[in-house]
Order: structure tokens, then C-alpha cells, then sequence
């Protein structure tokens, strides 16, 4: 099983009671297909700015929430984390990276 780490970004008006949702949605992706969570949150400065305007759905992002998800899993996992990430409405930029580890 290897490292990842998701981060995503949602609409910047998302209420708190929406995001632990959005992250538990995600958090049971991982953990149904049979990786572990290490960490999920907002990332250390949360709201920011967008490199430039993205337009999604007849609305302009100017800013959005930046949501860190650490987990364990088998490769099948990032392929169908991604595939989810892609066709849903609450994510509207995304990356997987795989994490190297420490060699020591």
C-alpha cells in the first residue's frame, strides 16, 4: 500500500456544516475501497485566492476552500477517488499525488 495526498477545491461560500460532509462523502470513498485516512481538513490557509478565475456552471470562482486529504491505499484507489472528483458538482479542482517515502 502506498501514500497519497488529494487536494481539492470547493465553492468558497460553503458552510461548515456542508464541508464536514463533502469531507466524510470523501473520507468513505477511500475507506470503502479499502485505504486508510490519515488526515483530512482544510489545508493550513483554508480560503485563498485562485491563481485565475475558473468558471463552473454559470458561476465564477474567484476564490475556494483548499481541502488536504492524506490516505493509505492500493493504486485502484486514487483512480476511483479521481473518477468521483470528476463528475462531482462540489469539487470543482482537483490533484492526487503519490508520496514518496522516506528513505533512511
Amino acid at each position: 500500500m502506498r501514500h497519497y495526498e488529494a487536494m481539492f477545491i470547493i465553492d468558497p461560500d460553503t458552510d461548515d456544516e456542508t464541508l464536514e460532509a463533502i469531507q466524510a462523502k470523501y473520507t468513505k470513498v477511500v475507506t470503502e475501497a479499502g485505504g486508510e485516512v490519515s488526515e483530512i481538513g482544510k489545508w493550513d490557509r483554508g480560503r485563498r485566492p485562485l491563481a485565475y478565475e475558473i468558471q463552473q456552471a454559470n458561476k465564477k470562482y474567484r476564490e475556494g476552500i483548499y481541502l488536504l486529504l492524506q490516505f493509505v491505499a492500493n493504486a485502484d484507489v486514487p483512480a476511483e477517488l479521481d473518477r468521483i472528483f470528476r463528475i462531482s458538482d462540489d469539487v470543482f479542482r482537483h490533484i492526487i499525488v503519490r508520496q514518496d517515502e522516506d528513505e533512511e
